[in-house]
């Protein structure tokens, strides 16, 4: 056996491998070869990222003091035009580039008045290419200013400026640099209007702008910025449809808009202003970047109020960027909230002194909170600005939060009072419940520690360890149960049976949950934890399938199994791991079916049914009548139900996804939740819709 040495072929490689082979991206070029490092993705999110980029700037200019109207249009063609009355962007000469201010910002990454010039002292856009970068994608681009008494104007195509001969992207293009004169206008009349087309080239054909997205990102946006107008226009259609947003009462009306439940206390504004300094590059006069040590000043805002409900919301913001991950300015919130409701419980006797302290969570609950802070070139963690980096915001939001609500607890008024006792005593029945529930887990814990299994005898496991192939089906009834026992497969395949419809965890506390057998056995059997425990890389079955008759009970059971999971075990569904399967409702049995043909046709619905019918009935085939429909799971025999639901090969399970968690959310909680009145406005609302000839009777 000869031994071939590869080192000379190596030698080649290397040889081979020189300077040219290195690639150097210019300006934009960057953006269009890696758009997703600067916008995420090239679907739906990334085109509503660029939207954000450019309203964020019209309300980087509400926040300094110089516009009050900003309105979004989208147009038929696919195109979107922002609109703002703010100073408009500069039209003079930038001295280093020699560029016009407008063009400098569309064309360069990391150019703009943000960067401590003194133009704006709170900003949402700090890394100066949000402009730039919706300029890059785009097929065309273009920018009106009004400013210094006439109209300015410019145009660009994916990034390079010119002059088109035509409406829309695809008319002809000349390069050219520069502004075009668009006529004379009044000297106090000021503003920017940018409209663009999104380049084909980049996003994903199915990438489309989300109207009602639009319409809460405006409506958080003038919560935030009291007395800007936010108007939203979708001319898409044959007639053009408005929203106008417009909140004078701030964050204060924002937290009564978030809140659900009942409250127990009025909206609580905690406000002031800290002071702090840091060493950052600054511009100097002559251009150059130079390190300076320089004094910040950072404002605090908050609202909040408890309600009678068990659900947390805290949304936290930073000069209107919403801080979806939190940050420091939380972390401090949450050190002074936990603080000083501890004092306060000592010293209204709520809490002796041998008590433990109550928990975070116990103060949560029910909270209803919104925190802002403004101060100029916060550090965000990436250009996605999710979570706030800026230390000296825990210290300053802390003092402030503990020295207003001190303040507030002190108050002598009697009304107020009351209602903060009340807050009180809830927190500390919350703690009472949490040390109940925590005293069964333990109990539970012991106790299956001692027995020869640590899960329920109902269980039917399977026999594979490996997670990611591992099933787990939650079978409700025992006639389902019984046939799903012979159409499984017991290698990969596990049973749980529950009986009936599971408590509507949406409406009760953790230990009623816990008090609850099926709710305890599922969460015992994904054995993972639940709630804030919950941990995902515990579970030990790769998917969760909830199985289930195809009616309106069975629609139901489904309903309050993923509330369960919504609110106790969402990782799980985040991941894409729970899914609801989809049994037939018919069986259609052929009559003298050709040799190797189908005896038997499932099919999933009646306007399915109608079709296949048609269908056979063109060809020429006979079927036995009348057709079998399926009232419940236990009506299949194992080899019908394993070919159907159960079967890898031939099933079709949904998958469940929260597109939209906070949605998710709001929906769980008017659907299962404990507020009755919004549940039958809706039911009222939606009655027309309902066919009734799907209502089982």
């Amino acid at each position: 056996m000869t031994a071939v040495s590869t080192a000379p072929a190596r030698a080649t490689d290397a040889a081979g491998y020189t300077a040219r082979h290195l690639s150097v991206l210019e300006g934009l070029e960057a953006v269009r070869k890696r758009p997703g490092m600067y916008i995420g993705s090239t679907d739906s999110r990334g085109l509503m990222h660029c939207l954000w980029e450019i309203v964020d700037n019209a309300v980087d200019e509400a926040l300094a003091g110089f516009c009050r109207r900003i309105e979004v249009e989208l147009y038929a063609d696919g195109s979107i035009e922002v609109r703002d009355d703010g100073r408009g962007i500069p039209v003079d000469i930038e001295p280093r580039s020699g560029l016009p201010g407008v063009e400098l910002v569309y064309t360069k990454l990391h150019a703009g008045g943000k960067f401590g010039g003194g133009s704006y002292t709170a900003s949402g856009g700090l890394h100066g290419v949000g402009a730039s970068v919706v300029n890059a994608l785009s097929s065309r681009l273009d920018v009106e200013v009004d400013r210094d008494g006439r109209t300015h104007l410019i145009s660009f195509r994916r990034g390079v400026p010119g002059v088109f001969d035509g409406d829309g992207p695809t008319a002809r293009f000349k390069k050219k640099s520069g502004l075009r004169d668009g006529g004379p206008l009044p000297d106090d009349r000021t503003g920017t209007r940018v409209r663009w087309w999104a380049d084909k080239q980049i996003f994903l054909p199915d990438a489309e702008i989300s109207l009602e997205e639009i319409h809460a990102r405006a409506r958080q946006t003038a919560f935030l910025v009291p007395g800007l107008t936010i108007v939203v226009r979708d001319s898409r259609g044959e007639e053009p449809v408005e929203e106008e947003f417009r909140f004078d009462g701030g964050i204060a009306e924002f937290c009564e808009f978030l809140a659900r439940d009942e409250a127990i206390c009025d909206v609580l504004r905690l406000q002031g202003v800290g002071h702090f300094h840091e060493t950052v590059p600054v511009l100097d006069e002559q251009g150059h970047m130079t390190t300076t040590e320089v004094e910040r000043e950072l404002t605090v805002d908050v609202a909040l109020r408890w309600g009678k409900g068990y659900d947390t919301t805290v949304r936290s913001f930073v000069n209107v960027i919403a801080t979806h991950k939190g940050g420091t300015h939380v972390t401090g919130f949450e050190r002074a909230l936990v603080r000083t409701i501890n004092e306060q419980l000592r010293e209204s006797r709520l809490l002796r002194n041998g008590d433990d302290p109550v928990l975070k969570e116990d103060i949560l609950e029910g909270l209803t909170a919104v925190v802002t802070v403004r101060v100029p070139e916060p550090q965000f963690e990436g250009q996605t600005k999710e979570v706030l980096g800026t230390s000296a915001a825990t210290r300053i939001v802390s003092h402030v939060v503990s020295r207003e609500l001190k303040a507030a607890f002190a108050t002598t008024k009697r009304a107020r009072r009351q209602q903060l006792r009340a807050v009180l005593e809830k927190i500390v029945a919350a703690a009472k419940a949490r040390i109940a529930a925590r005293e069964q887990r333990d109990n539970l814990r012991r106790k299956n520690a001692l027995e020869s299994s640590a899960l329920p005898a109902k269980l039917l496991d399977c026999r594979s360890d490996d997670v990611d192939r591992s099933e787990l089906f939650i079978v409700e009834g025992d006639s389902a149960l019984g046939t799903a026992k012979f159409a499984r497969n017991s290698e990969f395949q596990a049973l749980l049976p529950i009986r009936g419809k599971i408590l509507n965890v949406q409406k009760a506390s953790m230990a009623d949950m816990l008090k609850n057998a099926e709710c305890a056995a599922i969460i015992q059997v994904v054995g993972a934890g639940s709630g804030r425990t919950f941990d995902i890389s515990q579970a030990r079955y790769g998917k969760i399938i909830l199985m289930a008759d195809a009616d309106v009970d069975g629609a139901h059971i489904r309903c309050l199994l993923l509330t369960l999971f919504h609110r106790y075990m969402r990782p799980m569904i985040e991941a894409g791991r729970v899914f609801a399967a989809v049994p037939p409702l018919h069986r259609i049995e052929i009559l003298n079916p050709p040799r190797g043909g189908q005896r038997y046709i499932y099919t999933y619905s009646d306007a399915e049914l109608h079709r296949v019918l048609a269908d056979l009935e063109r060809r020429g085939r006979r079927w036995k009548e009348p057709v079998q429909r399926y009232k419940g799971l236990g009506e299949m025999d194992a080899d019908q139900l394993a070919e159907t639901t159960m079967d890898p090969r031939h099933r079709v399970l949904r998958r469940v996804k929260i597109e939209d968690a906070e949605e998710a959310e709001r929906i769980f909680d008017l659907l299962m939740g404990s507020d009755v009145a919004p549940r039958r406005e809706f039911i009222v609302k939606n009655a027309a819709e309902v066919d009734r000839d799907n209502i089982d009777a």
